[in-house]
C-alpha cells in the first residue's frame, strides 16, 4: 500500500511540489498576518519577520559545520580523531 502511494506521487512529482510552495506560503500567510509578535518577543531582532526562521537555519548550519569540522580533528597528537582516515584499516 505504501508503495503505492508512494508511486502515484513519484507520477505527479510537480503538483507535489507544488503544493509543498502553496502550502509554505499559507503558513508564511498565516504567520504574517495572524500571529501577534508584539507581546511575546523579547528582544528588538525578535520583532522582525521571519527572524527565527533565519535564526533556526542559521543554528542548523553552524551546528552542521561544526560537527564535521570537530570529525576531522586530531586529538592528542594525531592519536584520536573521530572519523578514522580512509586507510585506517589498511595499516
Amino acid at each position: 500500500m505504501i508503495v503505492q502511494l508512494i508511486d502515484f506521487l513519484r507520477d505527479r512529482l510537480t503538483t507535489v511540489i507544488r503544493l509543498c510552495y502553496v502550502g509554505l506560503a499559507l503558513l508564511v500567510a498565516w504567520d504574517i498576518i495572524f500571529v501577534d509578535k508584539e507581546h511575546f518577543a523579547h528582544t528588538a531582532p525578535e520583532h522582525l519577520p521571519f527572524f527565527w526562521a533565519i535564526f533556526g537555519f542559521a543554528a542548523c548550519v553552524l551546528i552542521i559545520l561544526l560537527s564535521k569540522w570537530f570529525g576531522h580533528v586530531h586529538w592528542f597528537g594525531g592519536k584520536f580523531t573521530i572519523m578514522a582516515p580512509e586507510d585506517y584499516y589498511d595499516k
